[in-house]
């Protein structure tokens, strides 16, 4: 069953996925923030030159895109991609930039989903570095999972607790994001993303005060039941 692979197997996973079931055709998407390094060392373990989708939604903290370039420098990552949103759209829907206090959802879907759909053309799957650990919306996330669009996403960390990424940190000597040292436990665009209070969950500082918990690039690609076989048969 796939709820009973061990963490040792996430790299596994990931490289059979990269190399064996999608080559050329999977992408990582990643935000650089706080528990990112961990897939971004993976991957640069598997190819250096797979590419790395980098939403620049205009609205980061300075501290992630100091993060980005010195995770990128380090682990000599070569295709990551940087994309940002249509600027037709911010003109129309976004003029004075402050759409995120109107309207987050569709902030949201200029910034991020928008831009993420037209960046995965072409691919038939993406890695992200969801966790159920991150919040009770995740808690029945799977490790694979097909989207409606018939997208495969690749959740290698699926089942990893915080020790685990502890661990996998410690292990490898991996920096972290500036902003960790400051209290911040999950990091999206500075506008919305705030400290988690004390006994919240690690997502509880995104669009704090609001009902929305998730920005909208996972929910349209992971509400149908997984198609990849429990039984896996892993070629490393």
């Amino acid at each position: 069953m796939l709820d009973t692979l061990s963490t040792t197997d996430a790299l596994t996973v990931l490289r059979d996925a990269i190399t064996h079931r999608f080559p050329g055709k999977i992408a990582l998407v990643s935000s650089f923030g706080t528990e990112s390094a961990i897939l971004l060392h993976m991957v640069a373990e598997i190819d250096k030159a797979l590419p790395v989708i980098f939403l620049e939604t205009g609205k980061l903290f300075p501290e992630t895109l100091a993060y980005r370039d010195e995770l990128v420098a380090r682990l000599g990552l070569t295709d990551v991609r940087g994309i940002r949103p249509s600027g037709a759209q911010l003109a129309a829907y976004d003029p004075d930039g402050r759409l995120w206090e109107k309207d987050p959802d569709l902030c949201c879907a200029i910034r991020k989903t928008n831009p993420l759909d037209e960046a995965l053309t072409g691919f038939e799957a993406w890695i992200t570095g969801r966790k159920r650990s991150q919040s009770g919306t995740r808690a029945n996330l799977q490790l694979i999972e097909t989207g409606a669009d018939g997208r495969i996403t690749v959740n290698p960390l699926a089942f990893w607790t915080d020790e685990d990424l502890d661990a996998y940190f410690e292990t490898h000597h991996l920096p972290r994001h500036p902003l960790q040292a400051e209290g911040y436990t999950s990091i999206g665009c500075a506008v919305c993303t705030h400290k988690p209070l004390p006994g919240q969950d690690k997502r509880s500082g995104r669009w704090a005060g609001k009902a929305k918990t998730e920005c909208g690039i996972h929910m349209p690609r992971a509400m149908t039941k997984p198609d990849w076989p429990e039984e896996l048969s892993f070629e490393v």
